[in-house]
């Protein structure tokens, strides 16, 4: 039997859409996703290949920059879902973190070495902690948990098109002009203002859980205590999709393999990150839909079958075509199955008032998790080749899955 998860009512400053429908403030925090994201994919999807090619770097240094980019959100999670439910108002605190991502933006057009791009790219990381907790709270507050898998699914979707059209931007800014990274960059800061300036404008302030009772000015406020936060079921769900997370490198690793086996020139390498979000896009709202059906929790386990038939392709592609397509598309139904429906099912297994704190454990698990995946995977393909490691890598994902799910069976009796 898996998790189940109950549908808690709450009141918000908007009326909570039912009948399916998608909220308002859903759409708009997904438009303000879809800017901030086509600026942050513009560069990330350059970054392996500048990185290891243009810089120079070994596969373990990049692993330990793919682990910073990863794992440094997971510092700054916790607080800022923890600031976000003592305030009660996510929306300041989502706010912040967008604005310290668009900074960060200005500071790598101005980044002139290692130490400099590094810092930059600490700063977007942790604006993206800060923000993600609070933001899926809000997102949640405002949704029928009847569809909230359709809720979180729609929100992806919109997040999709901009990581999509960000990679997309920079194939096209770098295929026109010759070493045109600077263009890059200055394109994605505006793109990251642009999503400053709607988050401000036009997400309500307070669309979080409001207690029914509002306390007075004069009376303190409920403390977020962490024995709230931390339910068993919480606790077992963080516990699963970390130690999955483990198995999970990023696909900057996967693309480079693929690079190797000579499945496709170099300069069509941003184009692999469009490839993975158009299937994202295409199979969110589905695969969110179904979660709902037939669980959450299922979905969010099995949903890493594609990630390992990913690794599959990439550890014994041998340049075809077909095979780099493959592993593309699979890491778009893996992050498509996974990645709201992470949130969705951590956000209801906490009381409404501290679901953004619930929501930020479970990602502060993965992240950190993800951290080490990057760290460790760039030592084990130094030390034995990518072919070897990834496929090691997909041996033991396609052993933990099961465990998962058999951990899950027994989560709710």
């Amino acid at each position: 039997m898996y998790l189940s998860l109950s549908d808690r009512p709450t009141s918000s400053a908007e009326p909570r859409q039912t009948g399916g429908r998608v909220s308002r403030t859903v759409v708009t925090l997904g438009i303000v996703s879809l800017l901030t994201d086509i600026s942050s994919e513009s560069v990330s999807a350059i970054l392996p290949l500048y990185l290891t090619a243009v810089v120079g770097l070994s596969p373990v240094a990049y692993g330990l920059i793919d682990g910073l980019y990863q794992g440094v959100s997971s510092l700054v999670r916790i607080a800022a879902g923890w600031a976000a439910d003592r305030t009660d108002r996510p929306q300041p605190v989502a706010l912040a973190g967008y604005a310290m991502s668009a900074v960060a933006r200005l500071g790598l057009i101005f980044a002139g070495g290692f130490g400099t791009i590094s810092a930059a790219i600490s700063l977007d990381r942790v604006g993206k902690g800060v923000r993600t907790a609070p933001r899926d709270a809000m997102i949640a507050a405002s949704s029928d948990p009847a569809h909230l898998g359709r809720s979180f699914g729609a929100h992806r979707a919109l997040d999709t098109i901009g990581a999509t059209l960000g990679p997309l931007l920079a194939f096209v800014i770098l295929w026109r002009i010759a070493d045109g990274y600077d263009t890059v960059l200055v394109v994605s800061l505006g793109f990251a203002v642009l999503g400053v300036a709607t988050m401000a404008c036009f997400v309500p302030f307070r669309t979080g859980a409001v207690r029914r009772t509002a306390p007075r000015r004069s009376e303190p406020r409920p403390k977020v205590r962490w024995r709230t936060v931390l339910t068993p079921g919480l606790a077992r769900v963080t516990g699963v999709s970390a130690v999955l997370a483990l198995l999970t490198i990023g696909d900057g690793f996967v693309y480079l393999a693929l690079l190797e086996t000579g499945g496709f020139a170099a300069q069509w390498f941003p184009v692999l990150y469009v490839g993975t979000n158009l299937a994202y896009l295409a199979l969110a709202v589905p695969l969110g839909r179904l979660a709902d059906r037939v669980g959450r929790v299922r979905v969010l386990v099995l949903g890493h079958l594609p990630l390992a038939a990913a690794y599959l392709c990439a550890a014994t592609g041998s340049g075809a075509l077909w095979t780099t397509c493959a592993a593309v598309l699979l890491l778009g139904v893996f992050y498509a199955a996974t990645d709201g429906t992470l949130a969705a099912v951590a956000g209801q297994l906490v009381p409404e008032t501290v679901r953004a704190s619930g929501i930020a454990t479970a990602q502060t698990a993965v992240a950190l998790a993800r951290l080490v995946a990057a760290t460790g995977f760039g030592l084990l393909w130094y030390a034995v080749g990518p072919r070897v490691a990834m496929l090691a890598v997909c041996v033991v994902l396609l052993a933990a899955i099961p465990a998962g799910l058999a951990v899950m069976r027994r989560a709710v009796r």
